[in-house]
């Protein structure tokens, strides 16, 4: 896909309605400092779109992002992480899940787990979660960058059996810094939105 324009169009917290937009939609989920904003902006070509920050858990709302005319990159809220009440965890629980049940454009979530680490609690969790909600999560590994060349299918073989990932199911290795992972993902984004031939 050529990226012409990108603009963060709708932003949805706790009591907002949500859109009904009529693009296609992709959404992001992981933990809060898993890395989503920097492979959001890696993926759109921009440096500080999608807000990073050194304090994990500050995306806590959903933002919806329109590449072009063609689709959306979905961020949800980053989990585990995030030094807030439990009342208030519980609540963007309800606005993901709400989200997850009501869009009528949604194609596929992407669950991102750091290649570095065993996934944790929180990720088998959130990987269950979204098989229920009806979905068959497609796993990112982020941070490729930070192994070694060598590693990396062991450290794949690691995630896949942690989550117990359903056969067939997508993973892709990607670094924000490297942009490693880029092109791939982007045809699986433009597969999923009919978008193969632009």
């Amino acid at each position: 896909m050529v990226i012409k324009q990108v603009a963060l169009e709708t932003v949805c917290g706790i009591t907002s309605t949500l859109p009904e937009n009529t693009l296609p939609e992709v959404a992001f989920a992981g933990k809060s400092n898993v890395g989503k904003s920097s492979l959001i902006n890696a993926l759109m070509n921009r440096k500080s779109l999608a807000r990073t920050s050194a304090q994990p858990g500050k995306t806590q709302t959903i933002n919806f992002y329109r590449i072009n005319d063609d689709l959306y990159l979905v961020d949800l809220p980053g989990y585990g992480f995030a030094k807030v009440p439990e009342s208030e965890k519980q609540k963007w629980g309800k606005m993901v899940e709400r989200y997850l049940q009501k869009s009528k454009q949604l194609r596929a979530v992407f669950l991102l787990v750091d290649i570095r680490h065993a996934p944790g609690e929180h990720d088998k969790m959130m990987y269950d979660w979204i098989i229920r909600q009806g979905y068959e999560p497609i796993i990112i590994c982020t941070k490729l960058d930070k192994i070694k060349r060598s590693q990396k299918e062991k450290q794949l073989k690691l995630i896949k059996e942690g989550l117990s990932v359903r056969s067939g199911t997508k993973v892709f290795a990607f670094s924000a810094e490297t942009k490693q992972g880029r092109e791939e993902l982007w045809e699986e984004m433009d597969r999923l939105v009919g978008q193969e031939d632009v």
